[in-house]
């Protein structure tokens, strides 16, 4: 199907209404959503699919604007929605000891998700071969030769939105069984001060001068968007999230008494909650049914980060496409990093790793650019080697032998996730 016969309205499905008939339908108009219709329309393709990309317009289902944070070589993908980049990372003890990291090759980037959808929708917006459908996607599942979003407009009409394949990035409706979960759960501000207040080259990624909890850790993240503004969170591993006022009384102690800002107006606000969990995510719903981002196992668990990621897998899937071939979803992470991951959020779960300690003895022993780079996935097994020798040996053992025999369990829910650091339709982004 080419891009001149994209759409066919009003012919009528059983017991559906109207019909959308593409090449690719896009469930989800967030992060992974928007940068998987982005990448299959971008110029100079071997054959040009037709896409549709299906967002509610449901307010209460859509997630408010937030930051996605990530590293990157080279110049930027999306400049006109980036908020900021560093090429500095620091970390800090409990006794306020600094462990600074240059990132070489890297930038440590902020972008914000308001500017990369506006951005995105309207270039989408002006091609012949793209539809942007407003509605609710109810169910998604195959059909003879495809895959069906059955979706409800504004008005209450009932449409049908089929294509060939079909990617779904909407947040899953419960956890896949897993044996260890922890939440990343946080609150931020962003912050204009009086007088300046920070430096602007530098992340203040883990600074652990704040109370910490009994199991899990907790820190405080500093992203300057100048000498006197900057997003200032309070951030927690742990079981459970916390009430709104501890929130509120965990980032008053960090601006007041850790990083003593003095006086400074509150702009505005970003919270959210990110699973940390060594689960297996599946990578389709169906034959034709794929899912991409967090739902498909985009985030990575010991650290939430997800925006790499996503476009990792959204690359793929565009590259195969455009060239006329089967897409097949890559896997996210692999699996000695998702096996490794599973280590250390047991250890950390089950109170035999001290995390204020383990994070930042990671940052002193190995260069900052390469913990990016393992987190990322891109390092050699020699440097995976080396990281893995950065912690601690013993306890990091006992968790390895315990865990093949520990049971995976369903959680009692998914959480609504919201990370500044990470997509939203997926919908985490996380730190």
């Amino acid at each position: 199907m080419g891009p001149t016969a994209w759409a066919r309205e009003g012919r009528r499905g059983v017991g559906c209404g109207p019909e959308v008939d593409v090449d690719v339908v896009i469930v989800g108009g967030g992060a992974a959503g928007l940068s998987l219709a982005h990448a299959l329309t971008l110029p100079g393709a071997r054959r040009e699919p037709a896409v549709a990309v299906v967002e509610t317009p449901r307010q209460a289902l859509r997630p408010g604007d937030r930051t996605w944070c990530f590293w990157q070589d080279g110049p930027a993908e999306h400049p006109e929605a980036e908020a900021a980049s560093w090429a500095r990372l620091r970390v800090r003890d409990r006794d306020g000891g600094v462990v600074d990291g240059e990132l070489r090759a890297l930038r440590y980037r902020m972008l914000r998700s308001d500017a990369f959808e506006a951005s995105v929708r309207s270039r989408l917006a002006g091609l012949p071969g793209v539809r942007l459908v407003a509605a609710t996607a109810e169910a998604v599942h195959d059909t003879p030769g495809g895959a069906v979003a059955v979706c409800t407009g504004a008005d209450g009409r009932r449409i049908a939105v089929r294509g060939r394949h079909l990617f779904d990035s909407r947040p899953l409706p419960a956890l896949p069984p897993a044996r260890t979960l922890l939440l990343q759960h946080f609150r931020g501000w962003f912050v204009r001060t009086a007088r300046p207040a920070f430096d602007p080259d530098t992340v203040e990624l883990m600074d652990f001068r704040v109370p910490q909890p009994a199991r899990g850790l907790a820190f405080g993240y500093v992203l300057p968007l100048g000498p006197a503004e900057a997003l200032v969170e309070y951030t927690e591993f742990s079981r459970a999230p916390l009430a709104r006022d501890a929130y509120t009384a965990a980032l008053e102690h960090y601006t007041r008494d850790v990083l003593r800002l003095g006086p400074f107006e509150v702009r505005a606000e970003e919270s959210g909650v990110i699973p940390m969990t060594d689960a297996r995510y599946p990578r389709r719903a169906g034959a034709r049914v794929h899912l991409i981002g967090a739902a498909g196992g985009a985030t990575r668990p010991s650290t939430g980060y997800t925006f790499s990621a996503v476009q990792r897998q959204t690359r793929a899937v565009a590259a195969a496409l455009r060239d006329g071939r089967t897409p097949r979803l890559p896997a996210p992470h692999r699996r000695r990093a998702l096996a490794m991951d599973a280590v250390v959020l047991r250890a950390l779960d089950a109170g035999r790793i001290d995390g204020p300690r383990f994070f930042t003895d990671l940052f002193r022993r190995v260069p900052a650019e390469r913990v990016l780079r393992f987190l990322d996935g891109t390092t050699a097994l020699w440097e995976d080697l080396l990281v893995g020798c950065a912690t601690p040996v013993a306890p990091m053992l006992r968790t390895v032998a315990e865990l093949p025999f520990l049971p995976r369990r369903h959680a009692p829910a998914a959480p609504r996730e919201t990370r500044p650091d990470e997509p939203d339709d997926d919908p985490a982004a996380g730190h």
